[in-house]
């Protein structure tokens, strides 16, 4: 797991915050905490989430689901 705000998800995956912030409460992306009053994500969970949509695949709708895909897919690799 790597944390990241929405803004510094946004700039890594070339998104704005808002998309991040959309995709994140959309698919119920894993929350690690707060930083004063920003969400902290879990970067490698929101990352498969834009991967999916850039691929035009389904988002698998759990954190849990996501995290067996990268798996999946690191297998693939």
């Amino acid at each position: 797991m790597h944390p990241a705000t929405a803004r510094q998800a946004a700039d890594r995956l070339e998104r704005e915050p808002g998309t991040i912030r959309q995709w994140a409460r959309r698919y119920q992306a894993r929350v690690l905490g707060r930083a004063g009053r920003e969400v902290v994500y879990d970067y490698d969970d929101v990352a498969t989430i834009e991967g999916c949509i850039w691929r035009g695949d389904p988002v698998p709708p759990t954190p849990e689901d996501r995290d067996e895909l990268r798996a999946q897919l690191g297998r693939a690799a």
